[in-house]
């Protein structure tokens, strides 16, 4: 089972991996579309600069109508062109500038967060010390070892 799905996993890290950068997402783009305009190219027998023109208005799906495949061969790679940056390279894309957008600059990094945990520690400890130098009882919440939690919510809500 493990084999069957190896070739689905390596694709899912291909793309995560090229999700995660803009450069490599506008290269792909790119190859995408000099590699499909050479294909075209080929089978159908045009110019490569008609050829890149025609993969460029199919990819971003305008479709001029200026020109198109009239071969098998043609129309094969058409479909994995519109295809692959249809339903992979354009969202993911948007998804990577989307994702810049909505980012939350006001969030705790993890650095910060192990920092106020210490500091919620400490102050645990020196209250602790304050209670049994007054003989004071320490709530539980405050007592509980080694946790830098809050103390949970009353469990009436």
């Amino acid at each position: 089972m493990r084999l069957l799905l190896s070739p689905f996993r390596a694709a899912y890290r291909g793309l995560v991996w090229l999700a995660n950068s803009p450069g490599t997402l506008i290269l792909a783009y790119l190859l995408l579309l000099l590699v499909g305009g050479l294909a075209y190219s080929l089978v159908e027998g045009e110019t490569f600069g008609n050829s890149v023109w025609w993969a460029v208005v199919t990819a971003t799906t305008v479709g001029y109508g200026d020109e198109y495949p009239n071969t098998l061969g043609g129309r094969v790679i058409a479909g994995l062109l519109i295809s692959v940056m249809v339903l992979a390279v354009i969202p993911l894309i948007t998804a990577h500038f989307a994702s810049r957008l909505i980012v939350d600059t006001d969030a705790f990094r993890h650095e910060e967060q192990e920092e106020l945990k210490n500091n919620l520690r400490r102050v645990r400890a020196l209250l602790e010390e304050m209670a049994a130098r007054d003989g004071v009882q320490a709530p539980d919440a405050v007592t509980s070892p080694g946790s830098a939690d809050p103390p949970g919510a009353p469990s009436g809500r």
